[in-house]
Parts: C-alpha cells; sequence; structure tokens
C-alpha cells in the first residue's frame, strides 16, 4: 500500500516520525478501501434486492438483522483504536515531548503574505529582540533591533531554510498576519502559523538533501529540491508562497553557519564606511 500511495505522490520520509505517520496512512487507506468495497456491495445489494419489480408493494417493516450495526459498530471501534492506539500517541509525543532550546538546534520562522523569515540566532545561540516598529520589508522583515544584547550577531533568510541531519531542531514558529501552515512534506511537518502566538515545531532529519534526491531518481520528485509549502489559504498569493529546505551534514551546516557571520560582517562594514573613503 506505501509503495501505491508514492506512486501517487506521496513523498518518501526522512525525519524521525515519518515512519510511524506513514503507518497510521497506510491503515487509514485500507480502512477506506474496505469501507468503499463494503458499501459499495451494500449499495449493489440493496438495489437488487429492492428493485421496484420484487417489491410492488413497500414494506414499512424494513428488514429485521442487525448485520449493518454490527458492522457499524465495528468501523466505529476500528477508528477508535486508530485515534487513541496510533494518532493520539504521536500527537502528545510532538506536542508534550518539546526539546528545551539548548539541546537543539534553534530556528524562529516568522510566516507572512507570501513568505517565510527565517531567523537564525548566531554564534551566541541566542535570539537578539525583535520590536514592531523596526519593522521594514525591504531590509528588515522580523523587525530585529541590532542594539539589543543578544542582535548584533542575528541573521535571517527568506524562503531558505538550512538544518543539519541527525539533530533535534525546535523550530518557534508564527505569523505577521494571516493564518498559514509551514509544512515540510518529506519530514511529515505540517502546522499552523497563527498571528498573536509562537508555536513550537520539533523534529530530526534522517536524511542529507543530496542522499534525498538520490533517493528519488526514477520518481516524480526526481531533481526537484526539498520545499516549504504553504498548506493553509492565505490570500491571493498563496499559490507562490513557497520556500526551500536544505539538510546538511554536521559539518557542512557550521561552514554555511560561518558564511552567514561572514556576509553579516561584510554588511556591517559597507554601512559603517558609506562616506568615509570617497575622494571629493
Amino acid at each position: 500500500m506505501l509503495e501505491l500511495l508514492r506512486s501517487f505522490g506521496l513523498p518518501v520520509g526522512i525525519s524521525n516520525v515519518s515512519g510511524r505517520i506513514d503507518e497510521i496512512t497506510v491503515i487509514v487507506h485500507y480502512l477506506m478501501l474496505v469501507l468503499f468495497i463494503g458499501w459499495g456491495i451494500f449499495f449493489i445489494v440493496s438495489l437488487i434486492k429492492f428493485r421496484e419489480s420484487k417489491n410492488s408493494k413497500a414494506n414499512y417493516k424494513g428488514i429485521d438483522s442487525h448485520y449493518s450495526s454490527i458492522l457499524e459498530a465495528a468501523v466505529a471501534v476500528i477508528e477508535i483504536v486508530i485515534l487513541f492506539g496510533f494518532a493520539f500517541p504521536i500527537w502528545a509525543e510532538r506536542v508534550n515531548n518539546v526539546p528545551d532550546a539548548r539541546d537543539a538546534e534553534h530556528i524562529r520562522v516568522i510566516a507572512q503574505q507570501y513568505a517565510w523569515n527565517i531567523h537564525y540566532p548566531g554564534a551566541d545561540g541566542k535570539f537578539g529582540d525583535t520590536r514592531i516598529d523596526l519593522v521594514d520589508e525591504q531590509d528588515n522583515p522580523i523587525g530585529l533591533d541590532r542594539s539589543s544584547e543578544f542582535g548584533k550577531d542575528d541573521f535571517y533568510t527568506i524562503n531558505q531554510l538550512h538544518i543539519p541531519v541527525n539533530k533535534k531542531i525546535r523550530i518557534d514558529l508564527s505569523s505577521k498576519d494571516v493564518i498559514h501552515n509551514f509544512k515540510l512534506p518529506e519530514l511529515r511537518v505540517s502546522q499552523d502559523a497563527i498571528p498573536g502566538m509562537t508555536i513550537p515545531v520539533h523534529f530530526t532529519a534522517t536524511s542529507t538533501s543530496s542522499d534525498f534526491l538520490k533517493t528519488a531518481i526514477g520518481t516524480k520528485r526526481e531533481g526537484k529540491s526539498l520545499e516549504i509549502a504553504c498548506a493553509q489559504l492565505c490570500g491571493l498569493g498563496h499559490y507562490r508562497m513557497k520556500g526551500y529546505l536544505t539538510i546538511h551534514e554536521q559539518d557542512n551546516y557550521l561552514s554555511w553557519l560561518d558564511e552567514q557571520a561572514e556576509y553579516l560582517e561584510e554588511e556591517e562594514g559597507d554601512d559603517d564606511d558609506d562616506w568615509g573613503d570617497d575622494d571629493w
């Protein structure tokens, strides 16, 4: 069943929870298949058994058998088992076992129409303050206060999320405007971003982007990078609210962080030297 679902577009799972979520998905689809076949047979039998030519006079007594009630109860029991045996435990794990920021790679994601703002804490591992009066959609979309205690080395990207492989990731998710949905299909992550709330999302990627691309050879995903999708209709530009996820080996991730720190230093140097060395 899992291979059949993948042939219809279900991506390969590359997170610590993807196996369990795929297991529920398979069980639910088997249940839906049984219900589809069962109700289809019931419908056809009903058409034949209660056709007008055989039952010209209506029978108001109905059916004496209780088979349908037994079947309905069985379906309800199966659904309860799926909810309490599979879905609720996974959801409880995701909600209750949020890793401490000190034990995970801590990142902030701020959604807006129609972009993902990714905020990294810099070398000190602590986020600087953000202020709404500093928000500038061109130069400072998250309102980062560089003068705050921990804000000097922070940096942000737009629509580009970089994370290390095989390490706990904690994302604090929020929204600047309307409800969005932060979705990483291959990692089986999907969480609404709600204005006025900061919602923690955590996961561990089990494959790098390059390894994923190798597994996608020969499938519909061949040559396509990992994406960040908005799975909530958020306005007229919803169709273009797309970001990209890159999963690195730990050393490559640290190198990428160093590159961002160098870019930040260069930008600060340019700002400090706007007029100093010009010859007039």
